[in-house]
């Protein structure tokens, strides 16, 4: 990718972005808590990673809004028509995802 643009680059990591938020939005089954434990990264952190980015370019963006922007609703209504209790084995696989990053 070296013999890209970074204008080109640029466009080709935003159509990325906005691919994985189709794809998350198309798969509202899987949890928050099964893309923590598998992929150490979930929509909240998306929209924190969001948050950090406008700060560094100096454009106002909180939190909430961000986490609208990736969940495609406000938060209080995807988590009240989406999100599920956290069964024991998905607490427990959590648990053992944050242990063993304190471990590294």
């Amino acid at each position: 990718m070296t013999d890209i643009d970074q204008s080109t680059r640029t466009e080709m990591e935003a159509a990325a972005f906005r691919r994985l938020l189709q794809h998350l939005d198309e798969h509202k089954d899987v949890q928050n808590i099964d893309l923590m434990i598998l992929a150490d990264f979930c929509r909240n952190c998306l929209s924190k990673w969001l948050v950090a980015a406008a700060e560094e370019r100096q454009v106002a963006l909180d939190y909430e809004a961000a986490r609208e922007w990736v969940y495609g609703m406000p938060f209080a209504d995807w988590k009240a028509r989406f999100q599920t209790p956290a069964s024991p084995e998905q607490l427990a696989a959590f648990e053992a995802r944050q242990k063993a990053r304190q471990q590294d």
